[in-house]
């Protein structure tokens, strides 16, 4: 502990550790972690440079959802719909379903 104005003040913590010590912030780095391990899975997948205008969404009990720029992105994505799920269940992840939202 440090001493400021002659009271005791604790060290700050990381936002690692504060996010492990926090319930509903460990499960949401949690969450976090599993919807960037999906993008890794799906993102070679993605054809050309439509990977920049992809972001992992949210992870649920029913599945993920990719968040896409705009509407032809998510036009494309919805092309792709069933092979990034068959890519995700072949990696063992389950529920596998992917949904597409455009980002606003």
């Amino acid at each position: 502990m440090k001493f400021r104005n002659g009271q005791q003040v604790p060290e700050p913590l990381s936002i690692s550790s504060a996010l492990l010590q926090h319930e509903g912030l460990a499960r949401l780095s949690l969450l976090m972690r599993e919807s960037n391990r999906r993008m890794e899975l799906i993102k070679h997948c993605l054809p050309g440079a439509l990977s920049r205008f992809v972001r992992p969404g949210p992870v649920d009990e029913e599945g993920w959802t990719l968040l896409a720029a705009n509407a032809a992105v998510a036009a494309k994505l919805r092309h792709l719909q069933p092979r990034l799920q068959e890519l995700l269940e072949e990696a063992g992840l389950q529920p596998s379903k992917v949904r597409v939202k455009v980002q606003q």
